[in-house]
C-alpha cells in the first residue's frame, strides 16, 4: 500500500483541513521513516459520532442542530480536546483538531490521545437559555463516549467555563453522583484549576522564556509584537510584561497600535479588562490605529500571533522583522509563510508546543479532580513551566538531531511517542 494512499481510508472525515492534517502526517511519517502498516494505522481516528438533535428555541420554534465528537487515538490513555462551536462545523474538521490534539499531547508527555467534537451552530446568535438546552442536549447524545476515564471534554471556539458546567452536571446527573473529573476548563466553584483560563497566554510566555536561554537572548528588554489581545494574547502580554519584555505593537479586531519605544502594557490590560476596543484606547492615549499588516512587519525580536490562522503569508513573512515567531494561535502561518520564514533563517516555534499550556493545565485540572485535592497557583505554574521547558527540550534536540524545522521536529517527537506506544500494545485479538 502507497502511504499516499492512506488518507483514502477516511473517506468520511475528507475535507480541507483533514487534508492538511493528513499532508503534514504523511510528511513527518516519511521523516521517520515509517512503515505503511503502522503510517495507517496511527493516521486514522479511532471513533466519531456524529449525533442530530432537535432544541427548542425561545421563540417556541424546534431547531435542529448537528453535533460531533471524534477520538483520535486510544493508545496513550483516554481522549481529550475541545467542543466548538461554529457555523462551519464538519467531521472532517474535528478529525483534523483530533489528530493534531494526539499529537500536542504525546509531545507534551500527557498520557491522553486527542479528540475533538462540537456543534454546528452560530452561538453569538442564541440566547444564554438557548445555548444552555443546546449544551445539555448535545451532553446527553455522546454521552456514551465520555467519561472522566473515556474522553474528557474541554472548552474551545465557542465555549468556556458555562457550557463545561453544563456538561459536568448533565453527566452527573445521568450516572447519579458528581463527576467534576468529566470535563476540563469548569470554574474554580466546581472544582476547575486555578491558572486554566490564563494557561495559555502564561505557556506562550514560558516557550520565549526558554527560547531566549536556547538563543542565548536576554528577556530582560526583548521586544515583542502580539497580534491578538483575547484570553491567549492579553495573558501572554501579561506574562511577558512582568518578565521584562517590552511590548511594542498589539492588535485587536479594532486594528493595530505600534510604538517602538514600548506600550503601557498595564493600560492596555485594564482596556481588556474593561473589554473595551483598542481603537478606544489608542483614542484616550493619543496613538494611530494602523493595519494587521504593518503590525506582522514591524521590527521586533519575537512576533506572537495570537488571533486567526493563516496570518503569515508568504508576502507577510517576506516582510517580517522579527529573530523567531511563537506560534499562540493554531496555525498562524500557511505553508508558503512557513518556507519563506525558513528561507530567511527566522525560527517558527509551532503551535502545537508553544500553545500546550491550555491541554497542560487541563491535565492538571483532570489530576487534581481525581486526586480530590486542589493546588496552589504556585505548584500549577511551576509544572507548567517544567512541561513546557521538557517538550522545548525535546524538540529543539530533534531539530538539531535530523535537521529538520522545528514544527516537523514537534511532530516527529510527538509521532514516536505514539509509534512506540502502538508497538508495545500490539493488535488485539
Amino acid at each position: 500500500m502507497e502511504r499516499n494512499s492512506v488518507a483514502s481510508e477516511g473517506a468520511e472525515w475528507q475535507g480541507p483541513l483533514w487534508r492538511t492534517a493528513t499532508h503534514q502526517y504523511n510528511n513527518t511519517a516519511k521523516q521517520l521513516g515509517l512503515g505503511d502498516d503502522m503510517a495507517a494505522r496511527i493516521l486514522q481516528p479511532r471513533r466519531a459520532l456524529v449525533v442530530n438533535f432537535p432544541v427548542r428555541l425561545d421563540s417556541g420554534r424546534i431547531a435542529n442542530f448537528t453535533g460531533y465528537r471524534v477520538q483520535h487515538t486510544l493508545t496513550l490513555g483516554p481522549t481529550k480536546g475541545g467542543i466548538r462551536y461554529a457555523p462551519g462545523l464538519d467531521l472532517g474538521e474535528c478529525a483534523a483538531l483530533a489528530l493534531w490534539m494526539s499529537w500536542k499531547c504525546a509531545l507534551l508527555d500527557l498520557p491522553y490521545g486527542g479528540a475533538k467534537g462540537g456543534v454546528r451552530c452560530d452561538p453569538t446568535l442564541m440566547s444564554l437559555g438557548e445555548r444552555e438546552r443546546m449544551t445539555r442536549r448535545y451532553a446527553s447524545e455522546i454521552l456514551p463516549l465520555i467519561g472522566p476515564n473515556q474522553d474528557i471534554p474541554a472548552p474551545d471556539m465557542g465555549t468556556g467555563e458555562q457550557e463545561m458546567a453544563w456538561i459536568y452536571d448533565t453527566y452527573s446527573s445521568q450516572v447519579g453522583h458528581p463527576v467534576p473529573e468529566v470535563v476540563t476548563g469548569k470554574p474554580r466553584a466546581l472544582g476547575g484549576s486555578v491558572g486554566r483560563t490564563q494557561a495559555t497566554g502564561q505557556g506562550v510566555a514560558y516557550t520565549v522564556e526558554s527560547l531566549c536561554q536556547y538563543k542565548n537572548w536576554e528577556l530582560q528588554g526583548l521586544r515583542v509584537v502580539i497580534q491578538g489581545l483575547g484570553n491567549v494574547g492579553a495573558a501572554a502580554l501579561a506574562a511577558l510584561n512582568e518578565m521584562g519584555a517590552i511590548i511594542v505593537g498589539v492588535s485587536d479586531v479594532s486594528g493595530a497600535v505600534i510604538n517602538l519605544d514600548g506600550l503601557d502594557a498595564a493600560s492596555l490590560l485594564r482596556c481588556v479588562s474593561e473589554q473595551r476596543l483598542l481603537k478606544s484606547w489608542a483614542q484616550q492615549h493619543n496613538q494611530s490605529i494602523c493595519s494587521q499588516h504593518k503590525l506582522l512587519t514591524t521590527s521586533c525580536d519575537v512576533l506572537i500571533p495570537a488571533a486567526l490562522e493563516a496570518q503569515i503569508t508568504k508576502e507577510v513573512a517576506e516582510q517580517a522583522q522579527c529573530k523567531a515567531v511563537v506560534e499562540a494561535a493554531n496555525g498562524p502561518t500557511t505553508p508558503e509563510g512557513d518556507k519563506a520564514l525558513a528561507a530567511r533563517g527566522i525560527l517558527v516555534v509551532p503551535d502545537v508546543l508553544a500553545n500546550a499550556g491550555g491541554v497542560t493545565v487541563s491535565y492538571f485540572e483532570w489530576a487534581q479532580a481525581q486526586q480530590s485535592y486542589a493546588w496552589t497557583a504556585d505548584l500549577v505554574r511551576e509544572r507548567l513551566q517544567q512541561r513546557l521547558q521538557d517538550a522545548f527540550g525535546r524538540v529543539a534536540h530533534t531539530s538539531e538531531q535530523y535537521g529538520v524545522s522545528w514544527r516537523t521536529a514537534a511532530q516527529m517527537t510527538a509521532l514516536q511517542r505514539l509509534v512506540d506506544a502502538a508497538e508495545l500494545r500490539g493488535i488485539y485479538p
